[in-house]
């Protein structure tokens, strides 16, 4: 974890706060998406909101979880100056794990996760938000683990997202299923 946070880790050692879901939330990704957009032209050849702000009705972190596709998203001179230069910071960078790099936005709460166009991870996360949208059940359990887990004080905020990963798993794996069984 520590090696790849540009900048070191910070400490968290509290609950995590989590809010009742906001209708600013998707005006607020519109807004990011079109500084991305503006920033970077035709290098974004994906741009989509995900996570818990992207799911009506989800309590969430106030924070706006992004997905950018890139062609290659280890090629940082293609597009990390650029951003840089919109005010974008890079946070993480992790070419272990899918070439994964992740940006805060200049003035709104973001998680700006860029991957190489084509990747699974892409895939995985659409597929969680759109199960999510449409799967009351899941999204009540989801939000039950979230809360249940936000209680507890987390020395790093990625530990309650770590903390998260079985009923993510579990999730996604339903979402997969169902998937499969709709192109059989």
């Amino acid at each position: 974890m520590q090696a790849a946070r540009i900048g070191g880790m910070r400490m968290h050692n509290a609950p995590i706060q989590l809010i009742a879901y906001s209708s600013d939330w998707p005006a607020f990704f519109i807004r990011e998406a079109d500084r991305v957009r503006s920033t970077l032209g035709n290098r974004v050849l994906m741009l989509e909101h995900v996570g818990s702000t992207s799911v009506p009705g989800l309590a969430a972190k106030p924070i706006i979880d992004m997905i950018l596709a890139v062609a290659d998203s280890a090629d940082e001179p293609a597009y990390v100056p650029a951003m840089e230069s919109a005010g974008y910071v890079l946070r993480i960078r992790e070419p272990e794990w899918n070439q994964h790099r992740l940006f805060k936005g200049p003035d709104t709460d973001i998680n700006l996760h860029v991957y190489s166009f084509g990747c699974p991870e892409i895939d995985k996360m659409l597929m969680f938000r759109d199960w999510l949208r449409t799967n009351d059940a899941d999204r009540e359990l989801y939000e039950r683990t979230k809360r249940d887990l936000a209680q507890q004080i987390w020395k790093y905020v990625q530990n309650y997202a770590d903390a998260k990963t079985a009923v993510v798993e579990e999730i996604v794996a339903r979402a997969s299923a169902a998937r499969g069984a709709r192109f059989r």
